[in-house]
């Protein structure tokens, strides 16, 4: 009895572990802290300061706090096959007729044994294996993120969220990475594919993702089964 009630501890323990990892991604705010902003001073006999609220300049992102929209566009597809046969056949065969006259002694004539045919043996071993892996994912979104860091040869690192709620059920979108400003549309926006070290995550929590998971015991009896 002590054995069963401590495999049942050691399953609830595990089953508990397992039911703190939530998976969700949070997102941290504030992205970036808030600077007081100065006006640049102006050169002497120039209007130009660096920085102009003007209709005609530019107004793609390029410092930190600066926001951009990212379109989101990831296609991924991939497909693995993999094949293996073997096949292994041996023969033995082996026999003495003559060994120091002993092949004529009365233990051998007695016994009708075959000097000639003393072992004959077969092994015969094959294997044939198979396997596929098809996987394909799609997401498509607009997420708008903020200039949270600037490069020294000018490229900027970027990040943001975007929380949604609808009936208690959350949707998560995040995104991290590091832009270049050449890469940034006149609109302001950028494509997903032109993001250094993208780290773009869809999570969410609620009723519907609760049932997308199996049960806390069920998943401690899978974690220790053995077989």
């Amino acid at each position: 009895m002590k054995r069963y009630a401590l495999l049942l501890l050691l399953l609830i323990l595990s089953g508990c572990s397992g039911a703190n990892y939530s998976g969700v991604t949070e997102i941290p705010e504030p992205l970036e802290e808030i600077k007081d902003y100065t006006n640049e001073p102006r050169q002497n006999g120039s209007l130009w300061s660096g920085r102009s609220d003007s209709l005609f300049a530019d107004h793609k992102a390029e410092n930190i706090g600066d926001i951009v929209t990212v379109t989101i566009s990831e296609q991924a597809s991939a497909t693995k096959e993999a094949t293996t046969s073997t096949d292994k056949s041996s023969n033995w065969n082996a026999g003495m007729p003559n060994f120091l006259g002993l092949e004529n002694s009365d233990i051998i004539a007695n016994n009708n044994l075959d000097l000639t045919n003393l072992i004959n043996a077969n092994v015969s071993n094959s294997f044939d294996g198979s396997g596929r892996t098809v996987r394909t994912d799609n997401l498509s979104a607009s997420l708008t993120t903020q200039v949270v860091g600037r490069y020294s040869n000018g490229n900027l690192k970027i990040r943001g969220g975007k929380e949604v709620t609808v009936n208690n059920e959350v949707q998560i979108i995040y995104i991290t990475g590091i832009i270049r400003p050449v890469d940034i549309t006149s609109a302001n926006t950028i494509d997903s594919e032109k993001i250094l070290n993208a780290r773009i995550s869809y999570t969410g929590k609620g009723v519907i993702a609760d049932k997308q998971e199996a049960g806390w015991l069920g998943r401690a009896v899978d974690y220790v089964w053995p077989f």
